[in-house]
């Protein structure tokens, strides 16, 4: 009796073809891991920080706002937007602070006056000038 042959799957389904995705996702992988190491350290550090420490409301005509600057050329003027919110989240004090160059740490207190009664005041944003 005679032993049957192999069968050949090769011969009837084709040949593997050989994948190049392993290497392929390995030099995205590598290329995403440094780009995303590269933005975390250049975003963490910026150029100029703005924190709001306190506020308190004065009256129904102001508000104070005290709040700290950080920035990493202490020769940069530094332009800060504050505001003050009514209960309705609406802007009833603007007020646009100038802050001239020297320490590069910075603490403010400043007064925003209002058209209405505000109930919280923040930094909105610090531009360098």
């Amino acid at each position: 009796m005679q032993s049957p042959e192999p069968f050949d799957y090769e011969a009837r389904y084709g040949a593997a073809k050989a994948t190049r995705w392993p290497v392929v996702a390995l030099v995205v992988a590598i290329l995403g891991i440094g780009w995303l190491m590269w933005s975390a350290l250049y975003h963490s550090n910026p150029p100029l920080r703005s924190q709001l420490v306190s506020f308190t409301i004065e009256s129904d005509r102001e508000a104070s706002v005290r709040y700290f600057i950080e920035r990493s050329d202490n020769q940069q003027v530094v332009i800060c937007t504050l505001i003050a919110r009514d209960f309705d989240k609406n802007i009833v004090g603007q007020i646009d602070q100038e802050i001239a160059a020297g320490k590069s740490k910075v603490e403010l207190v400043t007064a925003v006056p209002t058209r209405s009664e505000a109930v919280n005041a923040d930094v909105s944003s610090c531009r360098a000038a």
